[in-house]
């Protein structure tokens, strides 16, 4: 066997299906050892026989596609033509007898899983370790997907008994919390078993350990006693609620959204502690469910990382609907008694007694870092025990990589997926690939949703770009008209120097739903002038986007249905 590497780069690649549609044409190929294709970089490196196949036939076989082309082939100077971060990893991506596996991974959440599933495509053997939560992580597990059944749950009771039209009566309605609470558990159970362990279970190269996970060095990892070594391991062990310092907290006792889904009695009055949000999805879910809600937040508005009249106006619907909202709030001490738990708080200098029956505690998140190793290591941490990491997801110690909410960086599942798949391609990969988050749409699951992409007014002026904005009530919009739901409001924010989209925020029932009209439009750098053209079916919520595009140059109010 004679072993050469050849790297082209191909032309034609839009995303990472087109990635793999190439590596799939390598299938069983005679003479193929290893294979590895980048759509972000536009390449394809190949390690093969030469005895039994050429460059050129490989190259044949790519274009045989019909869809991607080979431009050129790259050729890399050994001694000069790669940077150090190439350097750095050039251990890490040779294959070597002396160790176990090619990754670890400590975690079992998204970050970890998109991990392996990349590593098994790249053709490297995994060892994932997991403790603390079962499979699947904080979303599916304790997170998104039973916090946003329930969501749906307690939206459907509330319309049934608050419908928009005057014409439909509302009944005696009833719930049954026990049998929502079954539900939400099959959906779980459901989704963790196809979405996370079908998903590797017949993988050959991922393998699966359940344990506390150790670094012993950079290369070894201690579990149920074993040394387990690789020469990259990544660390995704994901986060939990920060707990904070308050007399008598520990000893009252509490609820985290880890345990809080699992309730299966209403409870009477939840007092929640923070105003972000967690906090504020939980807050309306069991005041429509039928709980007595209180939300304690310390800030001086809810999701004060947002512009006033965004929190403001989010903060009188909660009201509204009977949420009572506290803000400027210290905590002085918790305490129980006879069932009852009772906070003393400071509200402007002013005392309070606040009771209620269950206490929530949202008041942020914080890396799950503890006993792990990292410090002897030298591995760095910042905030709440969080690992920093570079532009290529590596921490302070460059063959260990780490991804996911254990970095601190936008707690979002897709993200950790995105962190977790994109750190095992650059300590594979022979070109280093750099994190990208200037376009991240989010959403926080009220009603209205509240949802966001790019610059605020605030972001936009610390940048020093000269801005405007456009704001459209939802009152204003067609479709929120006909559906009698007309909370909430639609703003977007342009370069006023180049007519481009550079931020928006929608407040709107199903608002989310035009976040990647907007982000692609950030993305690709559309004008408002381009969106405004576009063509927006009347009677969409879509068409909102559009008037308020319109709006920056005229009043929506002096214009017929469908005008611009």
């Amino acid at each position: 066997m004679k072993l050469e590497t050849v790297k082209f780069k191909i032309s034609g690649m839009t995303c990472e299906g087109c990635a793999k549609s190439i590596v799939k044409k390598f299938e069983g190929k005679e003479g193929v050892v290893k294979k590895f294709v980048s759509y972000q970089n536009a390449y394809g490196e190949f390690e093969f026989d030469s005895e039994l196949l050429s460059k050129d036939e490989i190259a044949e076989l790519i274009n045989s596609t019909g869809h991607y082309k080979v431009v050129n082939e790259t050729v890399e100077n050994n001694d000069n033509g790669k940077n150090s971060y190439e350097k750095k990893n050039s251990a890490a991506i040779s294959s070597n007898s002396n160790f176990d596996y090619d990754l670890i991974i400590i975690g079992g959440g998204s970050a970890a899983f998109a991990a392996a599933i990349k590593a098994s495509e790249l053709e490297k053997k995994t060892l994932m370790i997991n403790e603390g939560l079962p499979i699947g992580g904080t979303c599916v597990n304790v997170g998104c997907v039973p916090s946003k059944t329930l969501i749906r749950a307690a939206e459907a009771f509330h319309n049934a008994n608050h419908p928009n039209f005057s014409g439909i009566i509302p009944g005696d309605n009833k719930i049954n919390f026990k049998e929502i609470v079954s539900q939400k558990r099959e959906l779980v159970e459901g989704l963790r078993q196809k979405k996370y362990i079908d998903v590797i279970s017949d993988d050959p190269a991922v393998s699966i350990l359940k344990g506390r996970g150790k670094l012993i060095d950079k290369n070894t990892v201690e579990v149920n006693g074993e040394r387990k070594t690789a020469p990259v391991i990544l660390i995704a062990t994901g986060s939990s609620t920060y707990i904070p310092e308050i007399p008598g907290l520990k000893e009252t006792g509490y609820y985290t959204n880890d345990i809080l889904y699992e309730l299966e009695e209403l409870p009477e009055h939840l007092i929640i502690l923070g105003g972000r949000y967690i906090a504020l999805e939980n807050a309306q879910m069991f005041a429509r469910l039928g709980s007595k809600v209180t939300v304690l937040q310390r800030s001086k508005r809810i999701i004060p990382t947002e512009m006033p009249d965004v929190s403001g106006t989010l903060a009188g619907y909660l009201k509204d609907e009977g949420v009572d909202i506290k803000t400027g709030v210290k905590v002085n001490s918790v305490s129980k008694l006879n069932g009852i738990v009772s906070l003393n708080i400071s509200v402007n200098g002013n005392e309070e007694i606040i009771e209620g029956t269950h206490l929530l505690v949202a008041t942020g998140r914080q890396g799950n870092t503890k006993n792990m190793g990292l410090e002897k290591l030298g591995i760095e941490l910042h905030g709440n025990g969080f690992i920093n990491t570079d532009k290529y997801n590596r921490t302070t110690v460059p063959n260990i990589f780490s991804a996911g909410d254990v970095t601190g960086e936008y707690l979002f599942v897709y993200t950790a997926a995105y962190a977790g798949a994109l750190a095992v391609e650059n300590a594979f990969g022979s070109v280093p690939v750099e994190k990208d988050y200037s376009v991240l749409p989010w959403v926080i699951f009220t009603d209205p949703q509240l949802a966001g992409v790019g610059l605020d007014e605030n972001h936009a002026s610390e940048a020093g770009i000269d801005y405007d904005v456009s704001k459209i009530e939802l009152k204003d919009v067609p479709r929120a008209l006909a559906a009698r739901n007309t909370k909430g409001f639609i703003k977007l924010i342009r370069n006023k120097e180049n007519d481009k989209l550079i931020g928006a925020r929608i407040l709107a029932s199903e608002g989310s739903e035009l976040l990647m009209e907007l982000a692609l439009a950030i993305k690709y750098g559309v004008t408002i002038n381009e969106l405004k053209n576009m063509f927006h079916p009347y009677l969409t919520l879509s068409e909102g986007v559009k008037l308020a595009a319109i709006t920056f140059d005229k009043d929506v109010n002096k214009l017929s249905c469908c005008a611009v």
